[in-house]
């Protein structure tokens, strides 16, 4: 039997600080454990809290860049319950006045997983938000079988929680809601939101229904999960779970089950704890906000929106609606694009050689774009001897690939090297006609139309050169001399 799949994502995203939420000690990742800690990180008694502006300033950027709203007046509340990652046996947290409410996510189309775009269901769809509150994150914990071992470095991070409403109905779907929220966390610098080093986690909540009308299904909270492609193989599997067992007569409980990657199955953990189990109160030792002051000087750092800055790159560049879009993905190629753009070069051709070549060259050496070694101007530099016909394109991406061993070299240096430059024109024509006289059958059936044999005697010419001349001048003087 077939059911209506309802799905809701709690994100929890680190914040960009140089310090904790509550105290002066520094974020960091990779450090040796429990080197960042102080009495306040570590939940001694009578340590006292103090709030990170910077923090809050970054969770009411990351609210108006998806279009939440923020209340007059925000506050901290206390969130009870005993584990070893949080000593305090509290966490400080945000429930009925978080900093941000509403807003939405869209689900951008290059977002969904590359197999699925010919299928999207709904183009164009923007998932809604409940909130965004802030708070501090836990401790990382290892467990070794019988025992623990909690590096406390991460604790006190700030650390925003996203909150979807129950709006997302496939594993695809909150593929592109994880990708296309990433991507926009990314454009505005409020979080680097990289999975691998913890920085995006993320919790799903999936309940299973026979028809729109029924009341939602109890709710299953999967946990665990450390990539986005892994979300996606979960969900799949505990939709065809639940509906298995339902199809059998056995009833869904509200529940916490954890996803092993390597069996490819979800576990259960726990029934799941409601709201008032974990006795929430007002934190008493911190104040209320007022975030009128904070939402101007947020709006005041408001960037351009990924989607916002593609349909720019359409208008302005004349590029593809998908090239846009994948320009416009990460902030630091959208950079290195603009930087590289030069009035005298088609954008499109820019765009072409950067998605095509410099991708590629990168993705080879596992470089990112803002780790590349070829500063922009030099590669605007090599298009240019393109553009002007000093180089083929073949002729370009060689040079192209010696830049990455002399980055600050200049192209036309490098081309030099490489013996690609600019025939003189008389030298070039002299060579020319030296091989029309040396090949009079190829020459005679050009004239008769054959074309292709210009291929044949472009060849011949650039054997003949003492460098190597842009083969497409070479069929070009050819041309003009026979046709």
């Amino acid at each position: 039997m077939s059911y209506l799949v309802t799905i809701g994502l709690e994100v929890h995203a680190q914040v960009n600080a140089r310090t904790k939420m509550f105290c002066a000690c520094r974020t960091s990742f990779g450090d040796e454990p429990n080197t960042n800690t102080c009495p306040v990180c570590l939940g001694l008694p009578g340590a006292l809290p103090v709030l990170n502006g910077h923090a809050i300033g970054q969770t009411v950027l990351a609210g108006l860049m998806l279009g939440c709203s923020t209340p007059p007046i925000s506050k901290w509340d206390r969130k009870n319950y005993f584990y070893p990652d949080m000593p305090k046996n509290y966490q400080t947290t945000q429930l009925d006045l978080p900093l941000c409410q509403g807003g939405e996510v869209p689900l951008y189309d290059h977002c969904y997983p590359t197999d699925h775009r010919p299928h999207i269901a709904n183009p164009g769809k923007k998932v809604r938000l409940n909130r965004i509150h802030l708070e501090e994150d836990v401790a990382k914990s290892t467990h070794l079988g019988a025992s623990s071992l909690i590096d406390f470095n991460r604790a006190g991070t700030p650390l925003m929680e996203i909150v979807s409403e129950p709006d997302i109905g496939s594993a695809e779907e909150a593929f592109a809601y994880l990708r296309s929220l990433q991507m926009i966390l990314q454009q505005g610098g409020v979080s680097d939101a990289d999975m691998e080093k913890g920085q995006l986690r993320c919790d799903v909540n999936i309940s299973l229904r026979r028809q729109a009308a029924d009341p939602l299904g109890a709710k299953v909270e999967l946990k665990n999960l450390n990539s986005i492609s892994a979300i996606r193989r979960a969900i799949h599997f505990e939709i065809a779970r639940q509906g298995e067992e339902l199809d059998a007569g056995v009833a869904q409980i509200q529940s916490t089950r954890r996803w092993d990657d390597a069996r490819g199955e979800t576990q259960l953990m726990r029934t799941k704890e409601d709201a008032h189990d974990y006795r929430y109160f007002p934190c008493p030792d911190l104040l209320p906000v007022e975030t009128e002051a904070v939402v101007a000087a947020a709006a005041a750092r408001m960037p351009e929106l990924p989607h916002e800055m593609a349909e720019r790159f359409e208008r302005d560049c004349g590029v593809t609606a998908y090239d846009a879009s994948v320009l416009s993905s990460d902030k630091h190629l959208a950079a290195y694009f603009e930087r590289t753009l030069d009035g005298q070069i088609p954008a499109k051709k820019t765009a072409n050689f950067i998605l095509n070549n410099l991708l590629g060259a990168l993705n080879e050496r596992s470089i990112v774009i803002a780790d590349c070694p070829v500063p922009p101007e030099n590669l605007r530099a090599l298009l240019a001897l393109v553009e002007h016909g000093t180089l083929a394109l073949n002729q370009a991406n060689e040079v192209f690939a010696a830049m990455f061993g002399k980055p600050d070299a200049a192209p036309a240096d490098l081309a030099g090297e490489l013996g690609f430059e600019k025939a003189d024109a008389g030298e070039l024509e002299a060579l020319i006609d030296e091989v029309i006289a040396r090949c009079p059958d190829e020459v005679a059936k050009v004239k008769e139309g054959n074309v292709k044999l210009l291929n044949f005697l472009t060849g011949q010419v650039m054997r003949s050169a003492p460098t190597k001349p842009n083969p497409k001048q070479v069929t070009e003087y050819l041309r003009a001399k026979l046709l």
